[in-house]
């Protein structure tokens, strides 16, 4: 086994077999990828130019992460990718599994919701918002003196390239993985992912601290990071091929759901109309039982609160369950 550590200036920001490699490296070793926070510092520069305001606590350690832009790759821009890391002897066909040793945040993060985004109830913002987490103790954050979220950070971007010709979007998820923003991606976790290219070119990116699934404010709590993975080739014809990405996940990585939960409902002939309608009925609830305003109610669903399919069968309407876990407030 051998140790690499690849650090945050070998980016990409689209996903594209014709990519050079940044790193080679064979099945049984250790990656320690560094990553950008989702905006590319963009959030950090913004502080630092005076255009958004930070928590003074923070603020030292925010524009420490004030980094130059990063170069959109072939003029594409999108999520800010640590790699490619080539996997000798990968072959289409193959199958890539990603252990995941650790998962590291900086000491910041932040979360946002604006008008005209791709949020769930963005037509419902009024303007801007940016909340500003501090994640300097480790296992915990604060939220406006409201509640406590317990970290579970993981790689919301981990992908290998596509076959079919490139450029990609980073945005989608795809069949080889990418954005898939699947909470359970934490430490000890293991992701499978089908090969489609020599070399496989897996690339992470896009940590964060924490998230509730569905991401319903379309950020979790966004931040550098640094993702330390075990690369495992499995070779075509030794096993079940993967058509998609699965996961062998660990068990809830904290007690966030260990005092029960508040649940709403939507009942509705789509899934997306069902999740507005649950989502929608959570945030009345947070913005009349903790005082909270419909975006800082908004952000902290986002970071904490899960989605659920309940049922799919009872036609015309399907049940999705908006779940706010009651362990994070104190009363």
């Amino acid at each position: 086994m051998t140790a690499h550590r690849l650090p945050a200036s070998d980016l990409h920001t689209v996903w594209d077999a014709t990519l050079p490699p940044a790193l080679r490296v064979g099945s049984g070793d250790v990656v320690e990828f560094v990553t950008l926070d989702a905006s590319g510092g963009g959030v950090a520069r913004q502080v630092a130019a005076g255009t958004l305001a930070c928590p003074e606590a923070l603020r030292a350690e925010v524009l420490a992460s004030a980094c130059p832009a990063v170069t959109p790759t072939g003029g594409v821009a999108g999520h800010p990718l640590t790699g490619p890391v080539f996997i000798e002897d990968a072959r289409p066909g193959d199958t890539l599994e990603v252990e995941l040793l650790d998962v590291r945040t900086a000491a910041w993060g932040w979360n946002a919701c604006r008008p005209g985004g791709i949020g769930l109830l963005d037509d419902r913002v009024p303007g801007p918002y940016t909340h500003f987490w501090d994640l300097r103790g480790g296992a915990f954050t604060d939220f406006l003196g409201v509640a406590r979220v317990p970290l579970a950070p993981f790689p919301g971007v981990i992908g290998v390239a596509p076959g079919a010709p490139g450029p990609h979007r980073t945005a989608p998820p795809r069949q080889v993985g990418g954005n898939l923003d699947v909470r359970q991606l934490t430490a000890g976790a293991r992701l499978y992912l089908p090969v489609e290219v020599p070399g496989a070119l897996l690339s992470v990116g896009d940590v964060h601290a924490a998230q509730g699934d569905g991401e319903v404010c379309s950020t979790g709590i966004e931040t550098d990071g640094v993702v330390t993975a075990r690369i495992h080739l499995h070779r075509a014809g030794t096993g079940r091929a993967r058509r998609t990405p699965e996961l062998r996940a660990t068990p809830e990585p904290t007690g966030l759901w260990r005092e029960g939960a508040y649940v709403t409902t939507g009942n509705e002939p789509t899934l997306l109309d069902a999740a507005r309608t649950a989502l929608g009925a959570l945030l009345e609830h947070l913005e009349h039982e903790y005082g909270l305003t419909f975006v800082q109610a908004y952000v902290l669903a986002s970071a904490c609160v899960d989605l659920r399919i309940s049922q799919l069968v009872d036609a015309p309407h399907f049940t999705v369950s908006a779940h706010l876990p009651l362990s994070i407030f104190d009363r």
